[in-house]
């Protein structure tokens, strides 16, 4: 007569069965084989009758919860090898193998990433800052007095209703309310102050980020645009120190050939400060549509980190001095390849982008 031993051995062998079957006659072969009229498991529900009252109810039980899960797994099996086979049915072999597109980086971020990659290796770290900023850090902090033209509403993105510009209220007031003033940055030149205030002297940081600015898009601005900003703070830093680097810089990134140019300029938070040109770079300095026929590209900003700035972070300007510039990614990309308009980087047509 079967016993539980019995069922236990059965759902050993059906189990085995069950999972070596790979074709839908071989699952088919397997139920009939266990649970067929004739099969392995109904003949032993059949001779349940013939067992004492307490081991045929144990006996009974394990066989129809065997008879249970066997009917589930082959179900299972069955329709595991239709979808399959339903697959390979719509395959075709014989068609050639698609080879997607590889992305790649935007123009602009390549840019990015090749000027950071100079100054890194100039022994420079990379530090970021949040794009939604106080006014103390994106203009008080940096020596910018509360009527500049850069604070009114018609240049900068503000959070919060209240600006300083136009306000008459005296210099530490005017301090007071830009810690509570939130607005887009419109430069990453706020990185500086973050850094300066965490991080005592030497200091040599690239701050790369997006800024905003109310412009009206055309050929050359954008409401939405990116900047890199340089630092350099430490005892002994000189305006000499300031063009060596960046005059370096403009020949790794324009061509060992290129020539520097620099001219007096007015920020608020350098003193002296300076705009920096390149001979242009398909022309080669003899005058072209691009350089207007001056020869030269205007291609940053920079100067001396005035004391004032030092001083509001808390350094010592008598002992340390420093120098700061600014750069575009996009302005330069648009002067290194001579691209027409710079609304070509947000368009996102393809013929365009794959050319980089």
């Amino acid at each position: 007569m079967p016993g539980v031993e019995d069922v236990k051995a059965l759902e050993a062998e059906a189990l085995a069965a069950l999972e070596a079957a790979s074709t839908l006659e071989e699952v088919e072969a397997v139920r009939v084989r266990f649970l067929g009229r004739k099969g392995a498991l109904t003949s032993i529900l059949r001779s349940l009758s013939q067992l004492p009252p307490e081991e045929r109810k144990e006996v009974g039980a394990r066989a129809n919860e065997l008879r249970a899960r066997l009917d589930t797994l082959i179900d299972e099996k069955t329709a595991s090898l239709k979808a399959r086979a339903a697959g390979a049915e719509e395959i075709d072999l014989t068609l050639p193998g698609f080879v997607w597109p590889a992305g790649r980086p935007h123009p602009v971020m390549q840019t990015i990433a090749e000027i950071v990659d100079i100054f890194i290796g100039l022994g420079y770290t990379v530090a970021e800052g949040p794009e939604a900023e106080l006014d103390y850090y994106n203009f008080t902090a940096l020596n910018q007095p509360s009527y500049h033209p850069a604070r009114s509403t018609h240049d900068t993105f503000y959070l919060t209703e209240e600006t300083l510009f136009d306000l008459d209220v005296s210099e530490e007031e005017a301090r007071s309310r830009s810690r509570s003033i939130a607005l887009m940055r419109t430069h990453t030149s706020p990185v500086q102050i973050r850094v300066m205030e965490q991080q005592k002297p030497p200091i040599y940081i690239v701050a790369p980020g997006r800024c905003y600015r109310r412009d009206v898009p055309d050929a050359t601005h954008s409401p939405i645009f990116h900047q890199i900003e340089g630092l350099a703070v430490d005892e002994g830093i000189t305006f000499a120190d300031l063009k060596g680097t960046l005059e370096l810089f403009a020949r790794r990134y324009f061509g060992p050939d290129t020539l520097v140019n620099f001219r007096a300029s007015y920020f608020p938070f350098t003193e002296p400060s300076a705009e920096m040109d390149v001979s242009c770079v398909i022309c080669k300095g003899e005058g072209c549509r691009l350089c207007k026929g001056s020869g030269w590209l205007e291609v940053l900003g920079a100067g001396m980190v005035h004391p004032a700035v030092l001083e509001g972070v808390g350094i010592d300007s008598e002992r340390y001095t420093g120098f700061a510039f600014g750069m575009g990614p996009e302005r330069l990309t648009i002067l290194k390849y001579g691209i027409p308009d710079i609304r070509m980087f947000f368009e996102n047509d393809l013929r365009f982008l794959r050319q980089f």
